[in-house]
């Protein structure tokens, strides 16, 4: 029984915890209609291609680009709106809800890396509790699976903070 002590305990429940977070993250996007406004988070280079290649698929839809620094080159699509203020997850989330509130918005896309997604959608959701949040995620791909399995588990510790009630830190989230 002494391999049933706390600190064995603890730390199956994370491996399991770490486990579970990725085999229930949102992997797939099949949920857009043309009439969607699809928000885009900026932080990893494949995301805005990922959304244009969306924009291409539903021409009609409505392309917000947050958090992106003000000196960042973006394709100009001529329909993107860019929101430049926001800079960690939490502060991109209050800027959606700002952005959708004040156009009646209450289905949007969110669009950001798969590793990713569960955090972003859970604070997305908590700033807009009534709206429908579909889940875009953007494929690691190309990516090493040592590199995967870093971001994976970083993000998975994010989780876990923001789920205890930590929204935001300069240097942790």
């Amino acid at each position: 029984m002494k391999f049933l002590r706390p600190s064995f305990l603890l730390f199956t429940a994370f491996v399991f915890g770490g486990i579970v977070f990725k085999l229930t993250s949102p992997n797939d996007c099949n949920f857009i209609v043309s009439s969607d406004s699809i928000f885009v988070l900026t932080g990893d280079f494949r995301r805005i291609p990922f959304a244009m290649q969306q924009m291409e698929k539903y021409p009609d839809s409505d392309l917000y680009i947050i958090g992106a620094k003000p000196d960042a080159a973006y394709e100009k699509t001529g329909r993107a709106i860019i929101e430049s203020g926001s800079e960690s997850t939490y502060q991109n989330a209050v800027a959606i809800r700002e952005i959708a509130n004040k156009s009646g918005l209450d289905r949007i896309v969110l669009i950001t890396t798969e590793d990713h997604m569960s955090r972003a959608k859970y604070l997305v959701q908590s700033e807009l509790p009534r709206a429908q949040i579909v889940a875009c995620p953007v494929a690691l791909s190309e990516m090493s699976p040592s590199r995967r399995l870093e971001r994976w588990m970083i993000e998975y510790v994010k989780y876990l903070v923001t789920l205890v009630g930590i929204k935001e830190s300069p240097n942790l989230l």
